[in-house]
């Protein structure tokens, strides 16, 4: 398991408006031998928790699970061509959704790396936002 210096950059498109959401923060890397695994904590206002955050890519670039626990839990399953029901937990309780996986990458060497994935999520079948997330990392050599 590697610690890694991980910066994300989440995007939405939402009616033709565009957020953008940025994070830097220490995390780890872990290579299981079909997926990368990375671990990492969000800081939130207080008074809630800390969420601690999974991402599991596949190496084939197939599918990517992101796991949220905390204060409010959530599963997003992306799959490359595919729609899944997801469960995403919010202050005035769970949200089902759908996930319309779009792209899928993953581009590694020994120092680092980036994972991008694009989805589309869908409530009631109407298409709510679309999505992207960039995770760029880099090995941090302070183990």
């Amino acid at each position: 398991m590697d610690r890694i210096l991980l910066e994300i950059t989440g995007t939405q498109r939402v009616d033709g408006q565009k957020d953008q959401l940025e994070l830097t923060t220490m995390g780890t890397l872990r290579d299981d031998g079909t997926a990368y695994i990375i671990r990492y904590t969000e800081e939130q206002e207080p008074p809630l928790s800390p969420v601690k955050v999974t991402v599991r890519i596949q190496k084939d670039e197939s599918a990517v699970e992101m796991t949220r626990t905390g204060a409010y839990d959530g599963c997003l399953l992306i799959e490359k061509s595919k729609r899944n029901l997801c469960h995403y937990g919010t202050e005035v309780g769970n949200l089902l959704m759908g996930i319309y996986g779009r792209e899928i990458e993953a581009s590694l060497n020994e120092n680092g790396g980036s994972f991008k994935f694009g989805y589309d999520i869908d409530v009631n079948g109407a298409v709510a936002s679309k999505n992207t997330i960039n995770m760029v990392f880099s090995k941090s050599h302070n183990q």
